[in-house]
């Protein structure tokens, strides 16, 4: 039996989806080609697009770097991008991962 995903994690799904078919679109590549270049289908590529959850992890990676996005979306996840994530690194990491 699945749990139920909270509406936020839904909503994160197809908006990421969207975002990632805007920057497609933008660098005038079609669904073929992203697929192609992150050795995917066309199919999935749409399901990730529409904000399939089911999609793995891999193939959004993948597809953010098809579309030139992929070091935006680690940055986003970076908790030194942001100063509360700074600062309790700073309190809360061992020092070997800190760095």
């Amino acid at each position: 039996m699945s749990r139920p995903v909270p509406f936020q994690v839904q909503q994160a799904g197809v908006d990421i989806g969207e975002n990632l078919a805007a920057w497609r679109k933008l660098r005038n590549l079609t669904a073929q080609q992203v697929a192609e270049r992150a050795g995917t289908t066309r199919q999935t590529v749409g399901r990730l697009e529409r904000g399939d959850l089911s999609v793995g992890l891999d193939i959004v990676l993948s597809v953010a770097r098809a579309v030139g996005v992929l070091a935006e979306l680690v940055k986003a996840t970076d908790p030194y991008e942001t100063s509360f994530g700074r600062a309790r690194a700073d309190q809360a990491l061992p020092k070997r991962v800190r760095q």
